[in-house]
């Protein structure tokens, strides 16, 4: 008995191993913040549990950016890390991964 538990935990510990670690996850949001009105466009890494639609991803992103003062308007898409082109990281400027 002892022996089958010990091969179970051993297949279990192989299998836990052997899982692929997750891609890196990111959105692409619009945010506005006060008068005189001011928006941006930014770049945002989320978390594994963010990753699986938009309204998912929408309060991490919220919580993140009102520490800077700014409201989220929307999120515009999620992507891995093929999507952080030059054109976005040009877009999002000073907002690129900053939250």
């Amino acid at each position: 008995m002892k022996q089958l538990i010990a091969i179970c935990a051993g297949a279990a510990l192989s299998a836990l191993v052997a899982l692929p670690a997750s891609a890196a996850c990111y959105a692409d949001y619009k945010a506005k913040r006060g008068q005189p009105l001011e928006l941006h466009y930014g770049v945002i890494e989320l978390p594994d549990r963010a990753c699986v639609s938009l309204d998912a991803a929408a309060p991490v992103i919220a919580r993140r950016i009102a520490v800077d003062g700014w409201t989220l308007l929307a999120v515009v898409r999620i992507f891995d890390e093929s999507g952080l082109t030059k054109k976005r990281r040009e877009r999002a400027g000073p907002y690129f991964l900053r939250y």
